[in-house]
């Protein structure tokens, strides 16, 4: 029954992806924004949505509650018609609305070879930073979850490798390796570390104890490399800027539950500056 209902969001997908390319990035990005507004809350706990918001943000009344709910399933529904035009971002006329603060960053690291971890979370379209640092000429790999959906997953790392990042690295033991060999070959890293893994550690994240990936406090440890926050945000329609943050460098007498801390720090920052641009549906305190 679950590969049923996988193939059959896969089939819903290829159509949608074709009514997009036959109208274009602006009208694609726009309707589908209004579509997802009506049917995110059916396939997502608006319960959940809700409890979140109110974890992080306990003062905000209903009204300011529901706009952001309602414009993040917009920016929901913009991201999905955008996969059709990542192509358009990487190589095409798209890429000139990325504005970004910071690049003089990306440069000195580039310039000096260095390596840094760089963090973020799922914000606006976060797909394009990744994009955007490594088409500024460093060498990147991303860390990421595949997706449950068997049939729509292959589509996804397709389109990620060729026009995202190309090295893509999947979480877990196996990825671990071979993020570490490219490591040796002065390469960054790129992760978002705002969803809930299994095999995190508690760590305070808007005051509450949340379960959250080590893999960057690991790396900063190992290889005594700085982060820099990345930060992204939908100014409006297609038009976005990156904001590229100055390295952050830990002592060495800082532990991984230190670091971790200190980044859920970082990541909170983010979230406040813009609540809506965030994805608000990971189930993030469970």
């Amino acid at each position: 029954m679950k590969n049923l209902k996988y193939f059959i969001q896969f089939i819903l997908v290829i159509i949608f992806f074709i009514i997009f390319k036959i109208i274009g990035p602006n009208l694609s990005s726009s309707f589908s924004g209004k579509i997802f507004e009506i049917i995110g809350p059916m396939f997502r706990s608006k319960k959940i949505i809700n409890r979140n918001i109110k974890k992080a943000l306990p003062e905000i009344n209903s009204q300011n509650l529901e706009r952001i709910i309602k414009s993040m399933w917009n920016n929901y529904g913009k991201i999905f018609a955008e996969y059709m035009f990542i192509k358009n971002f990487r190589e095409g006329n798209l890429f000139s609305k990325i504005k970004v603060d910071g690049q003089e960053i990306l440069e000195e690291i580039k310039k000096n070879k260095k390596q840094v971890v760089f963090i973020s979370g799922h914000l606006s379209n976060f797909e394009l930073m990744a994009l955007y640092i490594e088409k500024s000429g460093i060498n990147l790999a991303a860390i990421y979850r595949p997706l449950n959906n068997l049939y729509l997953n292959p589509l996804m790392e397709r389109i990620r490798k060729r026009y995202i990042c190309k090295y893509q690295i999947k979480k877990g033991i196996g990825g671990m390796k071979k993020l570490v060999h490219l490591k040796k070959n002065n390469f960054s890293t790129a992760l978002m570390i705002d969803q809930r893994v299994s095999e995190g550690i508690l760590s305070k994240f808007f005051n509450q104890e949340a379960l959250t990936t080590t893999i960057p406090a690991q790396l900063v440890k190992k290889f005594n490399i700085p982060v820099v926050p990345v930060y992204i945000d939908r100014i409006n329609g297609l038009n976005f800027k990156i904001t590229i943050k100055n390295p952050i460098f830990f002592s060495n007498e800082k532990s991984v539950k230190n670091i971790t801390d200190d980044l859920n720090l970082e990541l909170e920052k983010m979230i406040i500056k813009k609540p809506e641009n965030w994805i608000w549906s990971h189930n993030r305190w469970k």
